[in-house]
């Protein structure tokens, strides 16, 4: 999985003030936590933007005054309701041996003959599935091959599952389905022969009764 460097200051005073200071000066003051004591420190706001603002998953080094790096994940993130800006973020520290749980966005791939051929429409159910697994086993998304997917058809977590990570989600969850259209459906009830046949069948006995 790509990383995202951060550089961190490590932070002397963790009270109201000094936060409140940090922010003003544009800097975000975040916890990382894992392996101990959590540890306080702050960066500047743009460096979260490509963490932040992206549907990708990334991991996080973040590198410390020192030359120290320390890998991570985000963990929790905080805007200000009126104006969006951050106002603080939580990492959680990897370890190379300790399986760690994430959101990971889902790539399609392929095309499904239920919409080449049918008319269907495709409908993406999850665009993110929480998976477990090794840091470095962490996939940067996950593929759903839709290239045998006809009308009516769905594709199940069951069908993603690796050896390198685990889905946590149950396996009849459904990921990505295959739809008709309302137009299609519209256009069957408009175009039916046998309701034409029914409506006009009626419309004769009406007028044989009068």
């Amino acid at each position: 999985m790509k990383s995202i460097t951060i550089k961190g200051s490590k932070r002397e005073s963790v009270g109201k003030s000094a936060t409140k200071a940090l922010r003003n000066a544009g800097r975000v003051p975040y916890v990382l936590y894992g392996g101990g004591e959590p540890l306080h420190f702050d960066a500047p706001e743009l460096d979260f933007s490509k963490l932040v603002y992206t549907p990708n998953a990334h991991t996080v080094k973040i590198q410390l005054e020192g030359g120290d790096k320390i890998d991570a994940i985000l963990q929790d993130i905080q805007f200000h309701p009126l104006t969006d800006k951050i106002l603080h973020v939580d990492f959680y520290r990897l370890f190379d041996n300790k399986e760690i749980s994430m959101n990971i966005p889902v790539k399609i791939e392929g095309a499904a003959p239920g919409v080449l051929n049918s008319g269907g429409v495709l409908s993406l159910n999850k665009r993110k599935l929480r998976v477990k697994a090794l840091p470095k086993d962490l996939p940067d998304f996950i593929i759903a091959n839709i290239s045998k997917l006809e009308l009516g058809n769905k594709l199940y977590t069951s069908e993603l599952q690796t050896e390198t990570f685990a889905i946590l989600h149950p396996d009849n969850t459904v990921v990505c389905q295959v739809r008709t259209s309302r137009a299609s459906i519209k256009l069957d009830a408009d175009l039916d022969p046998d309701q034409t046949q029914e409506e006009g069948a009626e419309a004769t006995e009406a007028a044989a009764e009068n």
